[in-house]
């Protein structure tokens, strides 16, 4: 069944408006008629951004309830899309302690749905197994679900889209390395999702019945080899065939390593992701469909969603990308700010 008969114009919520995908997810929600205030630390950040003027900017830390409660006054939706990775040894800690103080400050203000987006983890891999990323994730899913407040989380595995740090990484290490000696994780399968089908079901998130409090896992139509994804990423990006070769030798800390001098994506960034790759993520069930039905042409496939995420890097118009929270991209790189000339 679908969802129907919410009002128009529900207050959301959004915080990692400054992030990849908040930054993404704000004019999503404006263009779908509801209104829309972003919870940021430096909420100055946000002025340039096209929408900003349509959207209230308040300020404020995840961390910190005061502020949190401040910002969930008057809120229907809620959407928690922040994390603490790369922030430290500690960051589990750091995501533990903001998912309570979100939940428990959503309950109070009587929000009506949280919305969060975590990441897809193995069904037969116990979870004290599970990479520290991916278990982070689980354990905020998990704190929000029992928040007392209807909770719609969504899974996903590698998010392909311009400015993705996944797609960055996947991009760099394709386009530089003609031939290459990777990691064993090359060869773990994974069921990537476009950017805009995340979008999509973000925004159709919000509609729910109030009965429906879960998970979902979300991936798009194609399960493929990260080896795969880079020889379909060169056909698609009409670069010569790469040779590719796995070694088993190259561990966590040293493939991070690789990565980092290969791609912009920092070592501190990129070991949560790479260990992430160790496990197969796959999507169990694609019961999201019952709530968010996908429109002609949706869920979209890889090569597609490669080819749209490459059209806007060509074309200089990646309105948000994975450093767009803390962490510079490369030097050349267009910001989110920039005017179009840049």
């Amino acid at each position: 069944m679908t969802a129907e008969g919410h009002d128009e114009g529900d207050l959301c919520l959004v915080t990692g408006a400054t992030g990849y995908i908040g930054g993404r997810l704000v004019p999503e929600l404006l263009a779908a008629g509801h209104r829309v205030r972003c919870l940021a630390r430096s909420p100055e950040r946000l002025r340039d951004y096209p929408w900003s003027g349509a959207a209230e900017r308040v300020r404020g830390d995840v961390t910190d309830a005061a502020s949190v409660a401040a910002a969930m006054r008057g809120v229907d939706v809620a959407y928690y899309l922040v994390h603490a990775l790369g922030t430290g040894d500690d960051f589990e800690e750091t995501d533990r302690r903001a998912a309570r103080i979100f939940g428990e400050q959503a309950r109070r203000a009587g929000v009506r749905r949280i919305v969060y987006l975590g990441g897809l983890t193995p069904a037969d891999v116990p979870e004290d197994e599970l990479s520290p990323h991916l278990r982070s994730r689980a354990e905020v899913g998990r704190i929000l679900l029992d928040s007392g407040v209807p909770t719609t989380v969504l899974r996903a595995a590698v998010v392909i889209g311009s400015g993705s740090a996944s797609f960055e990484m996947l991009r760099y290490l394709t386009e530089r390395l003609p031939a290459m000696v990777t990691p064993s994780w090359v060869h773990t399968r994974i069921q990537p999702i476009a950017v805009r089908d995340v979008l999509r079901l973000l925004v159709g998130s919000a509609a729910m019945p109030p009965d429906v409090s879960r998970t979902f896992d979300i991936g798009g139509p194609d399960v493929l080899t990260y080896r795969e994804m880079m020889i379909r990423y060169a056909e698609v990006a009409g670069l010569p065939r790469r040779l590719i070769v796995s070694v088993p030798m190259l561990s966590p800390g040293l493939s991070s390593h690789w990565v980092g001098l290969v791609t912009p994506v920092p070592a501190s960034i990129a070991r949560p992701l790479t260990e992430s790759l160790k496990h197969e993520v796959v999507c169990h069930e694609h019961d999201i469909a019952e709530y968010v039905p996908a429109p002609p042409g949706h869920p979209i496939g890889f090569d597609q969603a490669v080819r749209l995420a490459l059209r806007r890097v060509r074309d200089a118009d990646v309105t948000t990308r994975w450093s767009s929270a803390s962490l510079p991209g490369a030097p050349s790189d267009p910001l989110p700010t920039d005017p179009d000339w840049a």
